[in-house]
């Protein structure tokens, strides 16, 4: 039986980083866990955290996310000091930081988080190994995709 279109299935995604997939080549994806606090996992549901211009950087043996912005909710409590550019901390096994590390140092290759999401309870990013693209790159992809869309034009038209 096919799944239809419409399911009822919720939204697990918080945020994207569309600017990445504009900016540069994504060449290979990680699953990372985050080091959260509460006031920052509450901000977090209510959507309120942007990844533009975030980063992973690989510092004595971890990684983390630097450039995150979780704009912290007015209801937050207030014993605690809500820092929004607060480094966060990305939890990944040695093979993944190894290879993480690895690649960064080639020339033109950085790490990237591309997109926040829940994975049951806990929240995950999504990290991409990436290198950068120059602007005839850029000019070439949004060529492309318009001619994608283009493609669709014509061959429904023809189908009626």
């Amino acid at each position: 039986m096919a799944k239809s279109k419409n399911s009822k299935l919720p939204d697990t995604t918080i945020v994207v980083n569309k600017k990445a997939r504009h900016d540069f080549f994504i060449e290979d994806t990680f699953e990372a866990g985050v080091a959260l606090l509460g006031w920052e996992v509450k901000s977090m549901r209510q959507k309120k955290v942007q990844l533009i211009d975030s980063y992973v950087v690989i510092r004595e043996g971890e990684a983390l996310l630097l450039g995150c912005n979780v704009t912290p909710l007015n209801t937050a409590s207030t014993h605690v000091i809500a820092e929004p550019d607060r480094t966060k901390k990305l939890l990944l096994n040695k093979r993944e930081l190894a290879k993480l590390f690895t690649a960064t140092q080639q020339k033109g290759h950085t790490c990237v988080a591309t997109k926040l999401y829940w994975k049951g309870h806990l929240v995950k990013c999504q990290i991409a190994l990436a290198k950068g693209k120059q602007d005839h790159d850029k000019r070439a992809t949004v060529k492309d995709r318009e001619w994608a869309v283009d493609k669709q034009r014509i061959v429904r038209h023809s189908n009626r």
